[in-house]
């Protein structure tokens, strides 16, 4: 099956220094854009993270710091890495929850001003989840009948995500072939961030997410609690969250 695309669609994966989206660092990113004529463009590339990799993730990933510490910062390749994704829409294996929350903190610490919203994100896990209740590799071969070799390699596991999907779609009648369905199918609600820490309402309205706060209204608390606002915005929250809220108490200021 070839995907119905109206522009490109890149499969991404990411290897890093650990799980924290905020403190930790990219130090392998493999990217496959997928073109509506179907033609493909493959770009891995390996990082200097600056800050130690964890042996958790060395153990996972097989990444030393050795190994990486003659590559250039994802910084010094930031533009390049914005110009790859540029007009395209997003796709990846928990990549909602994960690995563009994590891109979008090294875009936004470069000075790239990257906006989710341009882009349709389609999370492959979640399809699968929905579906199926496994992990990749398991997702890999119950739908592709083959033994994912290179696991948790960047490039392996992104081609593995792509022919993932592909193979949904050839298995699920109920799937369309449609970026903007597959985008809304795989999310797992109406979020205003990508960390999820503001989410929308069944009347539309953006709502704190998290803590004493969760389901009040972010108009509301501009007016009654605007301490809050400033809170955010010196804690551990990821950049992409707080320019949310930044963006959300501007909106609702003088209303």
């Amino acid at each position: 099956m070839k995907l119905n695309l109206q522009r490109p669609l890149v499969f991404l994966d990411i290897e890093s220094t650990g799980l924290s989206v905020t403190a930790d660092r990219i130090v392998e990113l493999s990217m496959v854009k997928v073109m509506p004529d179907g033609t493909e463009d493959v770009r891995t590339q390996r990082f200097n993270p600056t800050i130690p990799i964890s042996a958790e993730a060395s153990a996972v990933n097989g990444i030393k710091d050795e190994d990486v510490a003659d590559c250039p910062t994802f910084k010094e390749k930031a533009h390049d890495v914005m110009a790859f994704i540029e007009g395209c829409d997003l796709a990846g294996f928990n990549s909602n929850h994960y690995d563009i929350p994590l891109l979008a903190e090294e875009l936004l610490r470069a000075g790239i001003d990257f906006r989710p919203e341009r882009h349709r994100l389609i999370d492959v896990q979640t399809i699968f989840h929905k579906m199926e209740q496994r992990t990749l590799e398991a997702a890999y071969k119950f739908y592709c009948d083959k033994r994912l070799e290179g696991a948790h390699t960047a490039e392996a596991d992104t081609k593995a995500t792509y022919e993932v999907l592909m193979a949904q779609l050839d298995r699920y009648s109920d799937l369309q072939n449609d970026v903007a369905f597959l985008s809304d199918f795989s999310s797992r609600g109406k979020n205003v961030d990508l960390a999820c820490r503001i989410v929308l309402n069944d009347a539309g309205e953006e709502v704190v997410n998290f803590g004493k706060h969760k389901g009040k209204t972010i108009r509301e608390l501009v007016k009654r609690d605007p301490a809050f606002f400033a809170w955010v915005q010196q804690g551990d929250f990821p950049q992409d969250t707080k320019r949310a809220f930044l963006r959300l108490r501007l909106k609702y200021k003088d209303q």
